[in-house]
């Protein structure tokens, strides 16, 4: 709708927000391109300061997803002004860590007085022209990798609920507030077909969107999913997003269950993530590759299926 709205009227856009890519790609020169993206939200964690590390880290994903580096971030920063400047102060603080990590600085921002905290990042990067990967351009046959465990969205509902508390959810955190670097340094090393990162509309709708627009299909191998501890035992109990039931209704459409426990499953695999891995296409002879270049990184590369021939944006889970 939106670019109907304000369509791009420069020959110089190559990507603006008429696709479901994670960012905008705007060429500067013959070899550099411009990546431009901005995210922000609510605290999804009771500490500002890991709220900060979390929400930068998201910010920051979608330039990765793209084959890209980040070079400057500005904050966007919506606090009560009664929350005082300490509280706020570790929020920032997070987000700046982030940014230095990623070899990026923080360049400024915009605050305003809010009653529900908010923050996160608009971040700007580069990008060769001819190196961005996009979330389209998977082929049949192509394997499909992920980077990070899912489950966040229910492990912030277990905290809510008051049956995690940030101890027994540190790993969860801490992947949340880790850079996806290091993923995109290894499949740009390596050279893949496609790459998004999985975030609000969970695992399924954005293994969607890639098949999709990439013209094929996938199975996916719901035992080669990696997930955090307690989340299926917590997906049984309903305790999940409420955002969840919207996205298992949304797909349906485009989901063909062949296993069991597809009602558990389903809430598993549309949990809504915060900050989550990268979901690689890659080709069938790459894939020993792409896995030792994520191993050696010391990042997870979870193989969990293909892409197929069958009709676009169809996903069988198995």
């Amino acid at each position: 709708m939106l670019d109907k709205i304000a369509p791009g009227n420069s020959d110089a856009l190559i990507l603006g927000f008429e696709t479901s890519d994670d960012a905008a790609v705007y060429r500067l020169s013959d070899d550099m391109a411009a990546l431009l993206t901005v995210d922000f939200f609510t605290p999804i964690v009771d500490d500002p300061y890991d709220f900060g590390r979390i929400a930068a880290a998201n910010s920051l994903s979608d330039i990765y997803a793209m084959g890209g580096r980040p070079l400057t971030a500005m904050n966007l920063l919506a606090m009560p002004c009664s929350l005082g400047a300490d509280i706020v102060g570790e929020v920032v603080r997070g987000g700046a860590e982030k940014v230095t990590e990623a070899g990026a600085v923080t360049v400024g921002g915009h605050t305003i007085d809010d009653k529900e905290p908010k923050f996160g990042l608009s971040v700007f990067g580069t990008v060769h022209p001819d190196k961005v990967v996009r979330n389209r351009g998977a082929l049949v046959g192509d394997e499909i990798f992920l980077t990070k465990p899912v489950g966040t969205g229910i492990i912030g509902t277990a905290l809510k609920q008051g049956l995690e508390d940030e101890d027994t959810a540190r790993d969860c955190i801490e992947s949340m507030a880790t850079l996806n670097r290091l993923a995109c340094e290894a499949m740009v090393e390596v050279g893949v077909s496609a790459c998004t990162d999985v975030t609000g509309f969970g695992l399924l709708g954005h293994l969607h969107e890639m098949v999709e627009a990439s013209g094929c299909g996938a199975d996916l191998n719901l035992a080669a999913v990696p997930l955090f501890e307690r989340v299926w035992t917590y997906a049984e109990n309903k305790v999940v997003p409420g955002r969840t039931a919207d996205v298992i209704e949304w797909a349906q459409e485009f989901v063909l269950w062949t296993g069991a426990d597809a009602e558990v499953g389903m809430r598993v695999l549309c949990d809504p993530q915060t900050s989550g891995g990268l979901m690689i296409a890659v080709p069938a002879e790459d894939a020993d590759r792409l896995a030792e270049a994520l191993a050696t990184r010391g990042v997870l590369g979870a193989r969990i299926g293909r892409c197929t021939a069958d009709q676009p944006g169809r996903i069988t889970v198995r």
